[in-house]
């Protein structure tokens, strides 16, 4: 098999089968990886949503990829990235996870090459037409083995996920929050809502969003200034006292020492006038 006998058709981009795959030489997996489109063909592309929906898919890809950098976890995060299965249609979630990977940039995750799948899908809907997000791609994503899947459901402030029935089972059953939490195993986190956003948790415990961590940080700042300003309010005021008192210890020496001088001039005086008498 040769890639000239295996064509990416642009209306309907799809990986080649795995034991179609298997026969390619590297060079000819690079020429098929190459041929698939990492923009968006029209049978795929959804309506857009707006700001809140772009905000909320941005928001948990960089409350996530933060996370993991700081606990030095390899966890490659993407956001509507084109993602190829062996011989299925090109799908693309608004935020994927794969644990345990090299998180370099990427155009999109073909899972010939990648030799993993997804672990996790999160999508966000806002408005329009919900069976894809709640009954194709649940169907979809359980057979293709993504471990868990969740729906954060911004029009309706509702959050909603699922997770394969058992090791090497294609089936979802759904994720039951515990006191409100959602917990993904994938992650080894909770989700919840918050007002109008999806929030991480660790511990029970938030993961700082940008704009609290940046509010945290100039709160720091702030607390260090105020901090060097006391310190040399401080230390201006010891200086004052040190020199206070160097001048009164200079001060008492000399009233000491003119005392002593003038005893001595008294018992001179004194020894004088004795020898005066004799």
């Amino acid at each position: 098999m040769s890639a000239d006998s295996y064509r990416v058709d642009p209306d309907d981009p799809r990986a080649p089968p795995q034991e179609v795959w298997d026969r390619l030489t590297p060079e000819e997996r690079a020429h098929v990886i190459d041929s698939l489109p990492f923009e968006f063909p029209l049978s795929e592309a959804n309506p857009p949503e707006g700001d809140p929906h772009y905000e909320a898919k941005a928001r948990a890809r960089e409350v996530l990829g933060g996370y993991f950098s700081r606990i030095g976890r390899k966890v490659y995060l993407g956001c509507e990235l084109p993602v190829y299965y062996p011989g299925e249609r090109m799908f693309a979630p608004d935020v994927i996870a794969v644990m345990d990977v090299e998180p370099h940039s990427r155009m999109r995750w073909v899972v010939n090459a990648e030799g993993k799948g997804l672990d996790l899908a999160l999508e966000v809907h806002v408005a329009g037409e919900r069976r894809k997000d709640l009954e194709r791609n649940v169907e979809r994503f359980a057979r293709l083995g993504i471990r868990e899947y969740f729906l954060f459901d911004r029009g309706r402030l509702k959050l909603t996920g699922w997770r394969l029935a058992g090791e090497g089972r294609r089936v979802y059953q759904p994720i039951v929050p515990q006191q409100g939490f959602y917990p993904s195993e994938v992650l080894g986190l909770e989700l919840q809502l918050e007002g109008e956003r999806l929030r991480f948790y660790h511990g029970r415990a938030p993961l700082p969003e940008a704009d609290e961590m940046i509010a945290t940080l100039e709160r720091m700042v702030g607390e260090a200034e105020a901090h060097r300003t006391e310190e040399a309010q401080l230390r201006a005021e010891l200086e004052r006292r040190l020199a206070q008192e160097a001048r009164l210890r200079l001060e008492e020496t000399h009233r000491r020492e003119e005392s002593e001088r003038k005893l001595a001039e008294a018992l001179a005086e004194l020894e004088r006038l004795r020898g005066g008498r004799r």
